[in-house]
């Protein structure tokens, strides 16, 4: 008996040393999750795998949800897993050259409608193998996407890669809201980095009139992110051809640019390609991504907007002064005007992180200049109203101010 615990102490500390060796060669890991669902998580786990490897990327799909796997479905992928170099390890499926995949579905043979009734030690045990004993190749990106909850599967992830990066998906409805904070809450327990929030199903475009008819309601996953201290990553659109695609195992939605899903979600690709590009730069030792932010309204000490003639500026490179609100307590103890520097690349960004800034708010600015502010734990408000100074700060401590469209045209 116990020499058969101390074999399976030998195997399990075996099984640790290939995961880490297997992680090593992957750049960045982003865990999809959701705390509801039927809110998009694996088409929005599938449509960033594809579009990161239509960039170029490496990248690995690992589907750890177990009980309902959808992925090879959505992608269309008809191959089981290969055999691995020396017969030792597996291989995923190939989707694309540089893309490769993993799901439980892929080892179901030909009942692919079978039942995976498994309880946590079995699932645990697969997740663990799926790193462990499948021969990946260098990846850039590995995208996991986890079943809806905070239960075996994620807290899997969890613990197996440290440095996975959370990417939440919610409706605007405060029905999925409530699990959204709840799996906010599981990502701080477990101290898992979130790389931000995406709102799905946001609004969908009438084929008749083209009014926008806000089915799910409007603004929730952006006001849960800005009440969270977390980075609102974008706003994707209901689009019927989603669904239409993701049934016959079709990914080439993307490619339309005339679809405004397809510019929202290349926007947010774009911005998640940048932040983990730049991650070591941009994201300070802790594991909250801007904590300035998570401390709440109350401990900001200095709040900046550009001004012109009174209001908000509405492009912060070229305003006439800088008010300065000092905040204690959650209330405005003092607003200073101050005239910045010359205008020249970097140089506000710096100016403002030496002037003791934690916010700023902005109707316009371009992207080198919001990663500057970022890297220095600055938070941006983008695409704020021309209102007054003391009046955009008095929004931001009710929550009631969000980032809106960035109004910069560079």
């Amino acid at each position: 008996m116990e020499e058969g615990k101390l074999g399976q102490k030998d195997q399990h500390q075996k099984q640790d040393i290939e995961i880490k060796e297997s992680l090593l060669r992957i750049k960045h890991k982003i865990l999809v999750m959701s705390g509801k669902g039927g809110v998009g998580k694996s088409s929005v786990a599938a449509y960033l795998s594809v579009a990161l490897a239509k960039r170029g990327y490496k990248v690995g799909l690992m589907d750890v949800d177990l009980h309902g796997p959808s992925i090879p479905r959505m992608l269309g992928l008809k191959g089981n897993i290969g055999q691995g170099t020396g017969n030792k390890k597996a291989r995923p499926v190939s989707y694309l050259p540089n893309m490769e995949v993993i799901s439980i579905e892929s080892l179901l043979g030909e009942n692919k409608d079978a039942a995976t009734i498994w309880r946590g030690p079995l699932k645990i045990g697969v997740i663990r193998q799926f790193i462990s004993d499948m021969e990946w190749n260098d990846l850039d990106y590995m995208i996991i996407d986890s079943p809806p909850g905070t239960g075996d599967e994620p807290l899997t992830v969890a613990q197996t890669i440290p440095d996975a990066l959370a990417l939440i998906v919610t409706t605007p409805q405060e029905v999925s809201l409530a699990d959204v904070r709840k799996s906010i809450n599981f990502c701080r327990q477990v101290n898992m980095e979130i790389l931000g929030l995406v709102e799905n199903m946001s609004g969908l475009t009438c084929p008749h009139c083209g009014k926008t008819i806000d089915l799910f309601k409007t603004r929730g996953g952006m006001m849960t992110a800005k009440k969270e201290g977390l980075r609102f990553l974008g706003t994707l659109p209901l689009e019927p051809q989603v669904v239409m695609n993701g049934d016959v195992g079709n990914m080439g939605l993307l490619d339309d640019d005339k679809l405004p899903i397809a510019q929202e979600f290349n926007k947010m690709v774009d911005e998640i390609v940048q932040l983990t590009q730049n991650r070591a730069k941009t994201v300070p030792k802790t594991r909250s991504e801007f904590p300035i932010i998570d401390k709440g309204p109350k401990n900001l000490k200095m709040l900046v907007v550009p001004v012109s003639e009174g209001k908000l500026s509405s492009h912060f490179g070229h305003c006439e002064q800088f008010a300065f609100i000092e905040i204690q307590n959650g209330k405005i103890v003092k607003t200073e005007m101050r005239d910045p520097p010359a205008h020249e690349p970097g140089v506000l960004p710096q100016w403002l992180h030496e002037q003791g800034a934690n916010v700023v708010i902005v109707g316009g600015m371009g992207e080198n200049a919001q990663q500057l502010l970022r890297g220095n734990g600055i938070e941006v408000i983008m695409g704020a109203p021309m209102d007054s100074p003391e009046s955009l700060a008095n929004q931001y401590l009710s929550n009631a101010l969000v980032s809106g469209e960035n109004r910069c045209d560079h």
